[in-house]
């Protein structure tokens, strides 16, 4: 949605109303809710963001207080349904009028960035739904907006990250010496959905500008995330993409080759073409396998622990008690957003912890469109993949992005084909 060029459809206040500084100082937050807005009203914003907040409003800690769409009908009935006092179809003057702590971007993704930046120079604390933003670039033009030190913040809505089963794993894995897992060596993370013609008909779907990519982008970034948390900083990749079944812009499956800080190796695979639907990430230690397999979240049960032949059955017995099961989840993630706004600390998902995982999409991209292997901190200024994750690669990109780009050696993978004009992405 846009920020600015439509009329609020809720309180008739002047439009002289407060002006919104960049960064102005936060209203301090002990002893009070948390004001919270919401850009977007489609259904990560029903069926995800207002039951989480509406729990922590039961709770004492938060306060839903405005919403805004471009789709005036939409926000109406958002707002009347979760009881929201304010709707609007222009977030400029939401965030102007209403001054809220927190703002949660659940809109399509090409609007993440602008919406974002908005909400930060409005001195709100920012929750952006997947994918944050489409490019690096974009990523750091968010960053460049947060504020100092307390914040303003802006995080990734990386749910899968959060919940007893993710921390107790990140526990085994950090852990040393005595009673220790070993050091992690081979892993698997997977991200095979399914996508009929219908999901792409949808039209910001499966376009570079409007999508940003693929299901690496769309779809396998949670896994992947959660990988990363799991594993530590990854080095090089080595991809492949394919455009096997879906007429669009983007590819429909990518696998890739990863290596660690570490010297962990990894693969990834991302698909929308499997009936079988799973999300899984398998790791390989020295004295044990740890599986996750689900599919949209994960539970303490939906994790697995394989011992080697010669652990002792104590050891097993602390490595499998997960203790209480909180599954992964937005309120899981939102709790602890909440809590660092109250500390006015960086939150989890945020900076360079929420870049980390763009950055290896990016590669993955950059890799396969090239034919080459692409190491961590390489895509910068400069590089065309920083600014759009096509890269200009013939066969990928639009075909004005081609004819306004440097030849970048790409070859277009068996099965794929060069976009016609109607499927342009747009600007």
């Amino acid at each position: 949605m846009s920020t600015s060029r439509h009329a609020t459809a809720g309180p008739e206040t002047s439009s002289n109303g407060p002006e919104a500084s960049p960064n102005r100082p936060a209203t301090p937050l002990d002893g009070r809710r948390i004001r919270v807005a919401v850009i977007g009203t489609g259904a990560i914003a029903r069926g995800s963001h207002v039951p989480a907040l509406a729990r922590l409003a039961e709770e004492g800690e938060t306060e839903l207080v405005a919403a805004a769409d471009i789709a005036e009908d939409s926000v109406r009935e958002f707002c009347a349904e979760a009881g929201i006092p304010h709707a609007y179809t222009d977030a400029d003057r939401m965030l102007a009028e209403q001054r809220p702590d927190l703002v949660a971007v659940c809109s399509p993704p090409a609007l993440h960035r602008d919406q974002t930046v908005a909400a930060l120079r409005a001195g709100a604390w920012v929750w952006c739904e997947k994918p944050p933003v489409l490019t690096l670039a974009d990523f750091d033009a968010v960053e460049a907006a947060e504020g100092g030190d307390g914040g303003p913040y802006a995080a990734v809505v990386f749910q899968h990250r959060f919940g007893s089963g993710a921390r107790h794993v990140k526990r085994l894995l950090a852990r040393v010496g005595e009673r220790a897992m070993g050091r992690p060596l081979v892993a698997h993370c997977q991200t095979t959905w399914y996508r009929d013609a219908g999901y792409y008909a949808v039209p910001w779907r499966g376009r570079w500008g409007t999508e940003g990519g693929g299901p690496a982008m769309g779809h396998g970034i949670h896994q992947m995330d959660l990988l990363l948390h799991l594993l530590g900083p990854w080095s090089e990749v080595r991809a492949m993409a394919g455009r096997l079944v879906h007429d669009v812009e983007t590819e429909d499956v990518s696998t890739a080759l990863v290596r660690f800080g570490s010297g962990a190796l990894a693969t990834v695979v991302n698909s929308v073409l499997s009936p079988d639907e799973v999300s899984r990430i398998r790791i390989d230690c020295e004295r044990a396998t740890v599986e996750l397999t689900h599919l949209y979240g994960h539970g303490n049960a939906d994790w697995r622990i394989t011992p080697a032949p010669d652990v002792p059955r104590d050891d097993v017995a602390v490595w499998r008690d997960f203790g209480a099961d909180v599954p992964s989840s937005h309120l899981a993630q939102l709790r602890d957003l909440v809590a660092s706004m109250r500390a006015g600390e960086r939150p989890r998902g945020s900076g360079t912890d929420g870049r980390a995982c763009l950055e290896l999409i990016t590669a993955l991209y950059k890799s396969a469109f090239t034919d080459t292997t692409v190491r961590a901190g390489e895509v910068g200024p400069g590089d065309p993949y920083y600014r759009a994750l096509h890269g200009g690669a013939p066969g990928w990109a639009p075909p004005d992005a081609v004819a306004a780009s440097p030849s970048t050696g790409a070859s277009v993978p068996t099965g794929a084909s060069v976009p016609t004009a109607s499927q342009e992405a747009t600007a």
